[in-house]
């Protein structure tokens, strides 16, 4: 497969501004009927956004799906929207799966834009899906992949959502210092993280995407903003909160609402989540996620660490250090028994000082790295990439799954089937 070379940064906070420099980023069977049980979604009614035959479609009711279980490991690489939409693009990536060791591939749902790759059934939610990309047999294609024997994963985009966001600005991050929309460098727009309203979108095209098949569901940008203006920015939701706490409410919501239904639940967190115990200005703190997902990734490309971490030079040339410490120190951090970590309903040891706080041990098999495989700050090719899954290996993890915003990954860096 020609791999095609492209820099693209991912899900990076400016909570290293000041220290590192500043950064752009990057539900068992279900019965009919009970995806539907979440209140209304909006107290206002929006024109459409869709072409006209997709406007009034009636889909049929969908038959009942039986979902595959989560491999272990689990070995899988990204697919775009877009690329779902893109019939010979898709099979390429399903060849290169049944082809090698990958069992595994994560298709987005719900992009950066807010659109959504697929039609639902939901009359609400149908006004939300993509004019960019979109995959109208996403069921079918699902169907594929599980006859194949892939298992399924489904992002979700949550809280960069320029398309919610101009429906709702209420919902919206704001200027401080004129209530307009808030946006990053980038011109997207974000929702307050403790807007429930925003919850209960993501929870219902949740529950929709689990009903059409999606093994499992993958949450991404569980954070609040940071690459922009940080000195004019307001939540008119979270207010003064701290940011760990209201994403940690975000994430209690999530569990009890799907974790009912049997959906697998996976989170995308920062790399150094891993090795920080502050909450990196956005909220992510790895003790306050884990207890509400079943998996929980660390994006630990090696080009978003900043110089000199760990007394590394430039990390693109230490991809295998950069993702050992990392994904090793996350599995210290699952073992043990105490944190330094506020956790929620916990007293923390008296006599310490900082304090310690009890935690129970948690199965590092819920670690699965995300790892690099895009060129950015650095050539990433057979190498680099089989340098990073060893290091995961080496960690005593044995899952990871491969980013390539282009999808075109290194197929000389993956085992034969």
């Amino acid at each position: 497969m020609t791999r095609f070379k492209k820099s693209l940064r991912r899900n990076r906070p400016s909570y290293f501004g000041k220290k590192i420099g500043l950064v752009f980023g990057a539900i068992a069977v279900l019965s009919v009927g009970s995806y539907f049980t979440l209140p209304p979604l909006f107290k206002t009614t929006y024109a459409p956004s869709l072409p006209a035959a997709v406007e009034t479609a009636v889909l049929p009711e969908p038959p009942k799906v039986v979902h595959l279980p989560t491999p272990e490991p689990l070995k899988a690489i990204y697919m775009t929207s877009c690329v779902a939409g893109t019939p010979s693009f898709r099979a390429d990536l399903v060849a290169l799966t049944e082809k090698t060791e990958l069992n595994s591939i994560v298709i987005d749902i719900k992009d950066w834009s807010g659109g959504l790759s697929f039609i639902p059934r939901d009359a609400g939610l149908q006004t939300f899906v993509s004019n960019r990309c979109l995959a109208p047999d996403m069921e079918d294609f699902i169907t594929l992949l599980h006859g194949k024997g892939i298992y399924v994963i489904g992002r979700i985009t949550v809280f960069q959502d320029p398309l919610l966001a101009s429906r709702r600005p209420d919902l919206a991050v704001k200027k401080k210092s004129d209530g307009t929309l808030w946006e990053d460098y980038k011109g997207l727009h974000y929702l307050d993280p403790g807007a429930k309203e925003a919850w209960e979108h993501v929870a219902l095209i949740a529950k929709e995407s689990y009903a059409i098949g999606f093994d499992e569901l993958n949450f991404d940008y569980i954070r609040f903003p940071s690459d922009g203006p940080m000195n004019d920015i307001a939540f008119p939701w979270s207010g003064n909160r701290a940011k760990a706490e209201v994403l940690e409410d975000f994430f209690s919501y999530l569990s009890s609402v799907l974790r009912p239904l049997g959906a697998i639940l996976s989170a995308d967190v920062f790399g150094m989540t891993t090795s920080n115990s502050d909450d990196l200005n956005i909220g992510q703190v790895l003790e306050r996620i884990e207890p509400y997902f079943d998996y929980v990734a660390p994006m630990v490309y090696p080009s978003h660490y900043p110089p000199h971490f760990r007394g590394l030079d430039n990390p693109n040339h230490y991809p295998y250090e950069v993702v050992n410490f990392s994904m090793a120190t996350a599995v210290k951090r699952f073992r043990a028994t105490t944190t330094l970590v506020t956790l929620r309903g916990v007293t923390p040891f008296a006599s310490t000082t900082p304090p310690l706080y009890p935690k129970k041990v948690s199965d590092t098999k819920k670690l699965r790295p995300w790892l690099q495989d895009f060129d950015y700050g650095g050539n990433y090719d057979i190498p680099e990439v089989q340098a990073q899954i060893q290091a995961t290996y080496d960690a005593g993890l044995t899952s990871w799954m491969l980013w390539a915003p282009s999808n075109r990954y290194t197929r000389g860096a993956l085992l034969p089937e």
